[in-house]
């Protein structure tokens, strides 16, 4: 899959000689008109597209239907297609790292708008995850301002926000096409 975006947090500059765990995730892109299914997470009061880390033996593809039935209950996944792939190195507190290095394997799809019961991992219930139907522009200017005003942001903000600022570009980008 393409690489479309590529991010690197200043703090973990220069890579050389740091200790690197690398990670690969799978994102889903499910669209409603002018709507996208995004989870909601109240401990640092933002939006995210569905999806986490690989299990071995996944394919990108696998993992993201495994992540989005998951976190928001999604029923009948289907029209299944690459969006492409977001590169990161971030700050990495764990496992003897400095730094990760993800990259993130993202795809359109279609689901019922009607979601079943989604199963949380504990730390998932903890920071109030909960999947929600809302518009793609106001998603992006509600993280953009949770990013300027917040010292609570999540790390992985500024990677969900191009992400949905890109999906929204590639949008308008459709729609002048076609009009």
């Amino acid at each position: 899959m393409e690489i479309i975006a590529k991010y690197t947090d200043e703090r973990v500059l220069p890579l050389q000689n740091k200790s690197v765990i690398k990670r690969d995730a799978a994102r889903a892109i499910a669209l409603d008109g002018d709507e996208i299914l995004l989870m909601y997470t109240a401990r640092y009061d933002d939006y995210s597209l569905p999806g986490g880390g690989m299990d071995a033996g996944e394919t990108p593809e696998q993992a993201m239907i495994r992540e989005l039935q998951e976190e928001t209950g999604a029923r009948q996944i289907r029209d299944i297609t690459p969006f492409g792939c977001f590169e990161e190195h971030r700050p990495w507190y764990r496992d003897g790292a400095d730094v990760m290095h993800m990259l993130s394997y993202c795809f359109y799809c279609r689901v019922d708008r009607d979601l079943g019961t989604p199963t949380f991992e504990h730390y998932e219930i903890n920071n109030g995850m909960r999947p929600v139907w809302v518009s793609l522009n106001h998603a992006i200017a509600h993280n953009k301002a949770v990013m300027a005003n917040s010292a609570k942001a999540g790390q992985s903000l500024i990677r969900e926000t191009m992400l949905l600022e890109m999906i929204a570009s590639q949008r308008l980008e459709q729609r002048h096409a076609t009009a």
